[in-house]
């Protein structure tokens, strides 16, 4: 006879099965039709390769980034604080001749302080998340003009080991054991959902939401400073700009982090939004392989990203969509 445990199991290994089945299928899928598009300059092992590693940057950011979506907040700050941590760190590796251990932990704790300041006053001025990122992301431009001088900001060739493999591979995956662990193994991760179902059930559990909720800001501000050291690592310079221009760097990280959503129910979004931000960079380099302008990257790849979340979600009846 087989106990409830025992079958519960099976139907959870079933479902994460079929995730994954689901996910492959869309990388499959996307890689075949821009290489019957495209063959001569697309999908090569060489390409698929290239492809991957540009998805760490973004697959980093989004996962962070998960701890706050998961909640039912949003941040508009993310290219800000991308762009911010990237100088941060940039200056003291070279400016201050603190190598790598000036670019990474200077990229990180900027990261981290971004999210801190971003769930406090989220908390604290009790108005919507895309508010007050947004005007907040106004002022991390402008304090990374101020930094930067106007200038780029640029590595030096001998530290950009962090942009190319093995580097890149190995603290993507650094990040993603971290993120993993946190999310699974400790009451981060249990609360973090219990406030994402409910929120009013956890506040009279005991849990300190706001705490939490700052919290998740702060790890995901963190991630994205682990994200800004990738970006400058593989660019080699970054640029301050103003004006909200930041938010175009908003785009891919928060596409990543929608595949974690849709493939929550299959008990797999860490692994969702790698392989999600895998196939958003096949669907990118495919319609630049076919010559395709900017305008209609764009809104044929968001038109995808609606199918695939409409596909995967399933709404219950009388469930209200955050």
């Amino acid at each position: 006879m087989v106990s409830a445990d025992e079958t519960k199991k099976k139907k959870g290994m079933s479902g994460t099965v079929r995730g994954y089945l689901i996910l492959f299928g869309l990388v499959i899928l996307s890689w075949a039709i821009f290489k019957v598009l495209t063959p001569g300059n697309f999908g090569s092992p060489a390409n698929l390769i290239s492809y991957f590693e540009a998805s760490l940057l973004a697959a980093v950011g989004a996962v962070g980034f998960y701890f706050v979506m998961v909640m039912g907040m949003f941040d508009f700050s993310i290219g800000a604080n991308i762009m911010l941590s990237a100088i941060v760190g940039c200056v003291f590796a070279t400016r201050f001749g603190l190598g790598y251990v000036g670019l990474i932990v200077g990229s990180i704790l900027t990261g981290a302080i971004v999210g801190l300041l971003n769930g406090f006053f989220y908390v604290k001025l009790r108005i919507p998340s895309m508010i007050v990122t947004t005007g907040l992301a106004l002022i991390y431009e402008s304090v990374a003009n101020y930094i930067a001088g106007g200038v780029e900001q640029t590595l030096p060739s001998e530290m950009r080991a962090l942009g190319q493999m093995p580097g890149n591979l190995i603290l993507a995956a650094l990040a993603f054991i971290l993120a993993y662990v946190l999310l699974n193994y400790t009451k981060v991760g249990t609360y973090t959902y219990a406030i994402g179902s409910n929120e009013f059930v956890a506040k009279n559990m005991g849990i300190n939401v706001n705490f939490y909720k700052v919290l998740a800001f702060i790890i995901s501000g963190a991630f994205f400073g682990i994200m800004a050291v990738l970006t400058i690592s593989y660019g080699s310079s970054m640029v301050a700009v103003t004006g909200m221009a930041s938010m175009s760097r908003n785009f891919v990280p928060t596409m990543g982090c929608f595949f974690g959503l849709a493939f929550k129910k299959y008990g797999m979004p860490l692994p969702a939004i790698i392989i999600g931000e895998f196939v958003i960079n096949i669907i990118f380099f495919g319609f630049i392989a076919l010559g395709a302008p900017t305008a209609i990257q764009d809104v044929i790849t968001g038109l995808a990203l609606l199918i695939v979340v409409t596909m995967t979600t399933k709404i219950t009846k009388g469930e209200i969509v955050k």
